[in-house]
């Protein structure tokens, strides 16, 4: 009895292996690949969303910056508009004050000093600035008010000559602008030295003579 089941041949044997190699890897290859790129696009997603919650919270905290400066400033902005009467007062005396007063007269203006430099201080410390622009200093309409207009030989045209009275601005909001005096235009050194004012309309209704 002949056996019907025979050993494969080395031919049969290395044509499987041949099979194995050129179909086997290709097919495992394709199938890992899937899977690492939806691994990636995930990441990408998932990176994304990432980038715009940020965004959004630093947007977020931004408003709440911007909402919690407003309230603060409407809390004091009424309270600091009755005090700038006092700064006011307080700088009106000094100015008033004897230059070389003695004794007690000296004693209180040194005080007026002192309780003018606190106050200013204070109004510094919770948000409330100065604005006291020096000569030659641009003319800003948010800030500066205009009380007059008037030539001169050393500040051009435009900008300011002289602050009247101080103003004041609360986290960038202008609380009372600065009264200026402003240089009328064409003012400088060089209208100074062409003598091109003549004579110039002041601001009560009379004449200004530049030449004076």
């Amino acid at each position: 009895m002949s056996d019907t089941h025979q050993n494969p041949t080395q031919e049969e044997l290395d044509a499987i292996e041949r099979e194995e190699d050129e179909g086997g890897p290709v097919s495992d290859a394709n199938e890992s690949l899937a899977p690492l790129d939806q691994v990636i696009a995930e990441r990408d997603e998932w990176k994304d969303r990432a980038l715009r919650a940020a965004a959004e919270a630093d947007n977020v905290r931004r408003r709440t910056e911007n909402q919690l400066n407003d309230a603060r400033a409407f809390a004091i902005q009424r309270f600091a508009k009755d005090l700038l009467g006092v700064a006011d007062n307080l700088q009106r005396a000094l100015q008033a004050a004897p230059k070389d007063a003695e004794g007690a007269a000296a004693g209180l203006v040194t005080g007026m000093e002192l309780t003018e430099k606190a106050l200013i201080g204070a109004f510094a410390a919770n948000g409330l600035k100065q604005v006291a622009p020096a000569p030659g200093d641009a003319f800003d309409p948010h800030l500066h008010q205009a009380m007059m207009e008037q030539p001169s030989e050393t500040v051009p045209g435009g900008a300011v000559i002289q602050t009247m009275q101080a103003g004041y601005e609360l986290f960038g909001r202008t609380v009372r602008p600065a009264m200026v005096v402003v240089a009328a235009k064409g003012s400088g050194p060089k209208a100074a030295a062409s003598g091109a004012y003549g004579e110039a309309p002041a601001a009560n209704g009379g004449s200004f003579d530049g030449k004076a």
